[in-house]
C-alpha cells in the first residue's frame, strides 16, 4: 500500500510539473522574453504593442517563440531613447545554479530548450531547482502565489 502511495505521489507531482500556467501571457522585446504584466511598469516608454492571438499569425521573426503563444504573444516596441529592462540568458541562470549551460529551463511550465534565449530579470519572482527526468532543472515562477 505504501508503494502505491509513493507511485501516486510521484506521478501527480510529474503531472503538476508539466502543466503550463494558462494565466501567463509572454511578451517579446528586442528578442528577449518577458511577461505582459512585467511590461506594465514601462507603459509610458512603450511606443507600440502587437498582440498575436494564435501561433499561425506570428511573423517570421517570432516563429522561434511559437511554443510560448498558447495565450497569444505580445511584441513590444519602445520609444527611442527610453529605458528598458535588463535581460540575461537562461544559460547564465543555469551556470549560477551550478548546472550545465544547456540544461532546459522551465518558466511557468513552459520548457525552454534553447538556453541562449534571453529573459528579463524583472519577470522572475521565484527560482527553484527541481527534479525533471532525473536531472536538476531550474523552474521560474513569474506570478506571486
Amino acid at each position: 500500500m505504501k508503494n502505491l502511495l509513493y507511485i501516486f505521489l510521484i506521478i501527480t507531482s510529474g503531472l503538476l510539473w508539466g502543466q503550463k500556467n494558462s494565466n501567463v501571457q509572454f511578451a517579446v522585446y528586442n528578442d528577449a522574453i518577458g511577461t505582459a504584466k512585467m511590461f506594465d511598469l514601462y507603459k509610458s516608454s512603450i511606443e507600440k504593442v502587437n498582440v498575436y492571438k494564435t501561433k499561425s499569425n506570428l511573423p517570421s521573426h517570432l516563429k522561434k517563440f511559437d511554443y510560448l503563444a498558447d495565450n497569444g504573444l505580445m511584441e513590444i516596441k519602445f520609444k527611442k531613447n527610453e529605458g528598458y529592462p535588463d535581460s540575461l540568458s537562461l544559460e547564465m541562470l543555469n551556470e549560477q545554479s551550478n548546472l550545465p549551460k544547456d540544461r532546459p529551463v522551465f518558466i511557468e511550465g513552459y520548457q525552454f530548450n534553447d538556453t541562449t534565449t534571453r529573459v528579463y530579470g524583472e519577470m522572475i519572482i521565484n527560482i527553484e531547482l527541481t527534479d525533471y527526468n532525473g536531472q536538476k532543472c531550474i523552474h521560474i515562477s513569474t506570478i506571486k502565489n
